[in-house]
């Protein structure tokens, strides 16, 4: 039972829960972060890391859309290991409604 990403990271990308994640089951996209759910381990260590509240177990309800984008994208985003400073925007965008149709696809600009 992995945790899930939620449309509240898009455009914020707050990486907290990063920096405490003990097996690195975070990738990065532009503008979203997502878990690997094969990596990992339900410890729930990264859920109140989360400054935009954006981190689910996958046991709620209505997160199956979110349990395939986080599964799909950890396939092909690089790997984040380390805390980053968010969006510049990010407090604007956190709470924002519906926020799926901003997700970008591309994958992270390495440093």
């Amino acid at each position: 039972m992995p945790y899930v990403v939620t449309d509240n990271c898009i455009k914020c990308k707050y990486t907290d829960c990063v920096s405490v994640c003990p097996v690195d089951c975070f990738y990065e996209g532009e503008n979203f972060l997502v878990i690997h759910p094969d990596e990992c381990i339900d410890c729930g260590v990264c859920e109140p890391e989360c400054p935009a509240e954006a981190i689910k177990p996958d046991t709620e309800p209505g997160l199956e859309k979110w349990l395939t984008l986080n599964a799909e994208y950890a396939k092909v985003w690089p790997n984040i290991t380390e805390r980053r400073d968010p969006l510049p925007d990010a407090k604007e965008w956190d709470g924002v409604a519906d926020k799926l149709q901003y997700l970008s696809p591309e994958p992270a600009k390495q440093d």
